[in-house]
């Protein structure tokens, strides 16, 4: 699975890289990349032609070294954005689906759902975990979006905000538990978890 970080926070953010070690940990391979932007340290995110460059060399890459594994792409945030563009113009990859950890579906306090139009045109999969307390989708919006789309499943992490605190709640644990969940029950196969 492609993992793309967020806007904010390079592949070496400890979101990033907890997440992807525990993932890896219940089987799930992650291949972790930075946006250019973030690889040159440049302030501002790439635009998205240059940000879907590079998910496609993440997917090329993935495809060419594990070619016998099913594949995922999957983002934080700005990471998901992105992947799901790079899928609503790109029909032809063999990806069997998206994960969104995060979408970023409007600024904070200004809801709106201009940044999910073009997700009528994914036509895998899509797994959007959200908080319940994300300043970037409101839950009304968040949820009319994925009620509009039939391959569309949406869990609420409760009491989560958009880098997933919730208090005392392990999230960690709740999106590796739902992603693997969701990923065998869209064409994942089985599973080896590390002991």
């Amino acid at each position: 699975m492609t993992l793309a970080h967020g806007a904010g926070a390079g592949m070496e953010h400890p979101f990033m890289t907890t997440l992807a070690t525990s993932l890896a940990e219940n089987g799930i391979a992650t291949l972790r990349f930075n946006f250019p932007y973030m690889e040159h340290k440049k302030g501002r995110p790439d635009v998205p032609a240059v940000a879907h460059e590079a998910i496609e060399a993440a997917i090329h890459h993935a495809r060419k070294h594990y070619p016998a594994l099913p594949l995922f792409i999957s983002g934080k945030s700005f990471g998901g954005r992105m992947s799901s563009q790079y899928l609503s113009d790109h029909h032809d990859t063999g990806v069997s689906g998206v994960i969104f950890y995060g979408f970023p579906l409007h600024k904070p306090g200004t809801p709106s759902i201009e940044r999910a139009v073009h997700l009528k045109e994914v036509k895998e999969p899509m797994l959007f975990l959200s908080g319940t307390r994300d300043e970037f989708a409101s839950a009304s919006h968040l949820k009319k979006v994925c009620a509009a789309l039939p391959n569309a499943t949406l869990t609420w992490i409760e009491g989560a905000n958009h880098a997933f605190k919730a208090g005392k709640t392990n999230t960690l644990e709740i999106l590796v538990a739902e992603t693997k969940n969701w990923i065998s029950k869209n064409g994942g196969g089985c599973f080896q978890e590390k002991s």
